[in-house]
């Protein structure tokens, strides 16, 4: 029988996790061969209360191992990881360990799991930026070279892990199993009042323009002319449009260590009337995905928020030199604008002046269907001892 553990360590996986649970669950019920597993949180998202948030509004169990890493260097975070994580496959014995995405949790748990023998599962390999000064990128490359099998969310992933010397035979063509998250609650996220809360939609049910933004990427925030540069950009792109902007903390960190508190407001009183750049807290899945779903623009450095814009038909500028989803930008409403003051206002003026919020009807990448975790667990049984 084949024993998994899950892994789990920051809020992306979560969303990456919730419908393979599912799907596990769904063949569990109807199957002579069901598959066994545990989840382990890594602890990486150490916020209890906004994990908390997303495992209650996803739908996911309540974990079976909680290791409690925390914050820390990203040395101190991946030994954390692999040091406790070692432990539980030992006590354990699984067959296969899951990883999802490319955060240090991905990286720290395969390793363990390489070193003791254990087949290794990654979900959402094979994605390339083809720059080495991104964490992300080493946690992906390191990953996949020592994955089993290896599962992908579009073609192009394909052709970088034959580049790379991946077998042919170990990479399986499944989707992507954020969009499975992002069909699943698109209607319980329209019930959000987050909106109203905001003086976004008034009593009509008519919805004010607004962008939303987030911003957390190292590369961005923490070189204080880089996050300079942006922020120029954003307070001219705020004169049109407000920008609501859900505060990473690291982002947070930096706005106080750089002193640029002046160019924020926070909390989203008199949003209709002053044009501004709103801070308001992290949020939870679906009060964001609302926010995302109505926004006429959608200004970001994060990699999901670019599949997620695409499916849903929103514009999307992406604050950055390079992506590791092209198809967002070949087949999506993705544009990569860089961090040039001067090209983040181009790409958002475009989208600005035109009068819709909604890029309009187009195909989404091949996969992106809500099914993606079916056909991983499909796989996972056929591969099951």
């Amino acid at each position: 029988m084949m024993k998994l553990v899950l892994v789990v360590g920051a809020r992306p996986n979560f969303m990456k996790i919730a419908p393979i649970i599912d799907a596990i669950k769904a063949h569990n019920s109807s199957s002579e061969r069901p598959l066994q597993y545990l989840l382990v949180h890594t602890g990486q998202h150490y916020d209890e209360k906004m994990s908390k948030l997303f495992f209650d509004e996803l739908g996911i169990p309540k974990p079976d191992i909680d290791l409690g890493v925390g914050s820390g260097s990203h040395a101190e975070q991946t030994a954390e990881v692999i040091k406790r994580f070692e432990k539980v496959c030992v006590r354990e014995k699984p067959t296969h360990v899951l990883v999802v995405g490319d955060v240090n949790s991905t990286i720290a748990c395969a390793l363990v799991a390489s070193k003791l023998n254990i087949k290794i599962i990654h979900v959402e390999a094979g994605l390339r930026s083809f720059d080495r000064t991104m964490p992300e990128e080493i946690n992906r490359v390191l990953t996949d070279a020592i994955s089993d099998y290896l599962f992908i969310t579009e073609q192009s992933a394909e052709k970088n892990l034959l580049k790379e010397g991946v077998a042919k035979e170990k990479i399986f063509f499944t989707g992507n199993v954020m969009i499975d998250t992002l069909l699943k609650h698109l209607q319980k996220a329209e019930k959000s009042p987050i909106l109203g809360q905001m003086g976004l939609r008034n009593g009509a049910g008519e919805c004010a323009p607004y962008c939303l933004l987030t911003l957390h990427r190292p590369s961005n925030v923490d070189n204080e002319q880089i996050f300079r540069n942006i922020l120029g950009a954003l307070v001219e792109i705020a004169k049109q449009v407000p920008i609501i902007f859900p505060v990473h903390p690291r982002t947070m960190n930096r706005i106080r260590e750089f002193k640029l508190e002046e160019h924020f407001v926070q909390g989203t009183a008199g949003i209709g009337r002053t044009p501004a750049i709103y801070c308001v807290e992290p949020l939870g899945y679906l009060d964001f995905l609302s926010l995302m779903s109505h926004a006429r623009l959608v200004l970001t450095d994060s990699g999901g928020i670019q599949e997620e814009t695409t499916v849903l038909g929103i514009p999307c500028v992406t604050v950055r030199e390079n992506t590791e989803r092209p198809v967002t930008v070949t087949d999506g409403t993705n544009h990569l604008a860089g961090t040039r003051k001067s090209e983040i206002i181009k790409a958002a003026a475009s989208v600005l002046s035109n009068g819709s919020h909604r890029v309009g009807q187009r195909p989404v990448p091949p996969l992106w269907d809500g099914k993606a975790a079916q056909r991983i667990v499909a796989e996972l049984t056929r591969m099951a001892p």
